[in-house]
C-alpha cells in the first residue's frame, strides 16, 4: 500500500480553520467493526470528517456515522445486532442468503431512508452486475444502496435496483477515494484489509489458496485509490479474524482504535491541518 514515511506530517501549530475532512472505510466483513475504533480515535484528536465513502462493511459504519450516530451508538448497534441473522437460514431460490435483516436493523437507528436525510456527506460503492462497473451512489434511497454494498457474490442474494443487480462494492473497488477529492482537503484511507505476508502452511490447502485469491484480488483493486488518501491507517492485527468473525465484536473495535491512536502519535497529529502536496 502506501509508504507511510512518504506522507504528510500535520502538526498542532498548523492551521486548522476551514479545513474539510475526508474518510473512506473499506469493506472487511466484520473487520469492519476496527472502523468504529478509528473513529473514536481520530475524534479523540478533534478530527471529524465531513465526508464518507464507504464500501461493504465500510457502508454500514458510514451510513449509520453520517446519521449523526456516536462511536459509542456504533459500538453498541453491534453488541445489540444478532449479526448472525445476515446470514439466513431461509434461502431464496437463487440460493443465496438475503440481507433483510440489516435493513431491518438500519431502520430501527436511522430515522429515514435516505442519503438526503443524513448529517453528513456519503458516498457508497456498489458493483452493478449488468454493466460490470463500479458506481457509487450519494442521493436517493439508502438502505438498499446500503445492502447492495455488503451483498457478498455466492454469500448473498444480489440486490436488485433501477433493474439491474448490484453486489458488493469491493468486487471492484474496496476502499474508493475519488469522490472525496473534490469534497475533501484532507484524506484519510482506512484499510481493513491490509496486504500481509502469508506462511505457507497457509495456503497448501484449498480453502487456504481460494481466501489468499480473494485478498489478492482485494489488495490489486484498493492500491490505486490508496495512493489518493493522503493518511492510510491499516489496523494490520484484524487479519487474526475472518470476515464472519463478529463475536468478536470487542477485540475488533479495540484494534482498530489502538492502531489509530498509534498511527496519530506516529505523525504528530493531533488536529487537523492544511492538506499538503
Amino acid at each position: 500500500m502506501v509508504d507511510l514515511s512518504c506522507l504528510p506530517h500535520l502538526t498542532t501549530d498548523m492551521e486548522t480553520a476551514g479545513k474539510r475532512i475526508g474518510i473512506s472505510l473499506s469493506g472487511g466483513g466484520a473487520r469492519g467493526i476496527a472502523h468504529i475504533g478509528v473513529l473514536k480515535a481520530l475524534e479523540e484528536k478533534g478530527i471529524r470528517p465531513e465526508a464518507i465513502v464507504g464500501c461493504s462493511a465500510g457502508s454500514i459504519v458510514g451510513s449509520l456515522y453520517a446519521a449523526g450516530l456516536s462511536t459509542d451508538d456504533l459500538l453498541h448497534f453491534v453488541k445489540d445486532s444478532n449479526l448472525w441473522k445476515l446470514l439466513s437460514l431461509r434461502l431464496p431460490s437463487g440460493g443465496f442468503s438475503k440481507l433483510d435483516y440489516l435493513n431491518s436493523r438500519l431502520g430501527e437507528c436511522i430515522a429515514e431512508d435516505s442519503f438526503e436525510s443524513l448529517l453528513k456527506k456519503l458516498h457508497i460503492a456498489i458493483a452493478n452486475l449488468n454493466t460490470g462497473k463500479l458506481e457509487v451512489r450519494n442521493a436517493g434511497m439508502l438502505f438498499s444502496i446500503v445492502q447492495a454494498s455488503c451483498s457478498i457474490p455466492l454469500v448473498f442474494e444480489p440486490i436488485e435496483i433501477d433493474g439491474d443487480l448490484f453486489v458488493d462494492g469491493g468486487t471492484l473497488c474496496n476502499m474508493p477515494v475519488t469522490p472525496l477529492e473534490d469534497q475533501a482537503d484532507i484524506i484519510i484511507g482506512v484499510n481493513v484489509m491490509p496486504r500481509i505476508q502469508a506462511t505457507k502452511s497457509s495456503v497448501n490447502t484449498m480453502r487456504g489458496v481460494a481466501m489468499r485469491c480473494f485478498e489478492m484480488a482485494i489488495w490489486s483493486n484498493t492500491q490505486a485509490e490508496a495512493e489518493k488518501c493522503d493518511f492510510l491507517i491499516e489496523p494490520k492485527l484484524v487479519n487474526k479474524y475472518h470476515i464472519f468473525q463478529f463475536n468478536k465484536y470487542q477485540e475488533l473495535f479495540e484494534i482498530g482504535y489502538e492502531a489509530a491512536t498509534k498511527f496519530l502519535e506516529e505523525q504528530q497529529i493531533d488536529m487537523v491541518g492544511s492538506r499538503q502536496s
